[in-house]
């Protein structure tokens, strides 16, 4: 008996009957073929964008690529595996990727649209889709998995990193606390990776004090989004963090600044044991700024400060880029890697 079909069952059976008690005498049924079809895949994707301001509209639209029509559909939240009982399996059902939980106003739509609005900082994390048709209901596969990350003007908590910014060397140590005004117990941080995987802090990557994470030895695998999350459902704003196993990075301000404020971009030489470094700051693919410093301040930020940044030295290379984006009067940093 197979109680979970998918299609890594499919192949050819046979089976074999024994003779007499030494087992040499045998015989050979017929060979039967098992094929396991794929379900579709749902497909997911967001608009305007996944970063966002909180108060704005965000529409996640859901749809499979078939000619047929008559689906409905469903979305859900990604959360670390034990936090639910309906884990996500890898197409041939081995590996569990994320566990999901059900989004209670999101059961069975005709439109294949889930709006929300406005988007509010708990509405941050991960989210998947799945449609079905007929009955009894045949249902796809989960979608691609979707991040949607919420900046808010005043988070409840705030994700302290220690060194206070979001490039890193492999190698290196990391802190991260949830901290706030009020009390900040209940608090854990979470991440998700460019695998799709959502996890909390445990002792897979991080140890755990209090609402504090420890990653004692930085490697690329942690590169991703983390933020800090109640069990409520409140969150802190997401800072998305890469871990670099070359010589250059570039450091910035975590948090957001507001226009107008000043913001420095320096880069960073590993084991740099010279007081002198030179390396040159592009923004965009062009040169912007060569000195002895390696260390650029914007006095003024504003709109046409908005670009890709990164560090390039002559010996070491490139530093990973990172994307500055200023917005109206509120200054929002997220930084996608290349």
């Amino acid at each position: 008996m197979i109680s979970s079909v998918t299609q890594y069952y499919s192949g050819t059976y046979t089976c074999r009957r024994y003779r007499g008690r030494d087992s040499q005498s045998s015989e050979i049924s017929n060979a039967v073929t098992l094929t396991v079809s794929v379900r579709p895949q749902a497909l997911l994707s967001v608009s305007p964008q996944s970063w966002l301001t909180e108060g704005v509209s965000v529409s996640l639209s859901c749809e499979v690529r078939d000619s047929s029509t008559g689906w409905t559909f469903s979305w859900y939240r990604a959360v670390p595996y034990r936090e639910c009982l309906t884990p996500v399996t890898d197409i041939h059902g081995i590996h569990v990727r994320y566990c999901v939980e059900l989004l209670a106003d999101s059961i069975r739509r005709a439109a294949g649209s889930y709006t929300l609005s406005p988007a509010a900082l708990h509405h941050t994390g991960v989210y998947v889709c799945r449609a079905e048709r007929g009955e009894p209901a045949y249902q796809t596969q989960y979608s691609n998995t979707q991040p949607l990350w919420i900046t808010g003007l005043s988070p409840p908590v705030s994700l302290i990193i220690s060194p206070s910014r979001t490039q890193h060397f492999s190698g290196d140590s990391l802190s991260l606390s949830c901290e706030g005004q009020s009390d900040s117990t209940g608090w854990r941080v979470r991440r998700y990776t460019h695998s799709g995987s959502v996890s909390d802090c445990s002792s897979d990557w991080g140890s755990v004090t209090g609402s504090t994470c420890t990653i004692r030895y930085l490697h690329t695998s942690h590169t991703g989004v983390y933020w800090c999350q109640s069990e409520s459902g409140g969150s802190s704003n997401p800072v998305n963090i890469t871990v670099h196993n070359g010589d250059v990075i570039l450091e910035s301000s975590v948090h957001p600044v507001t226009e107008g404020d000043p913001l420095t971009l320096h880069c960073l030489l590993h084991l740099n044991i010279t007081s002198h470094l030179r390396a040159d700051l592009y923004k965009d693919g062009s040169l912007i700024q060569t000195q002895t410093a390696a260390e650029i301040t914007i006095r003024t930020v504003s709109k046409s400060d908005e670009g890709v940044y990164y560090c390039k030295h002559p010996e070491r290379g490139d530093s990973p880029h990172s994307w500055v984006s200023v917005r109206g009067q509120n200054l929002k940093i997220s930084h996608l890697y290349y």
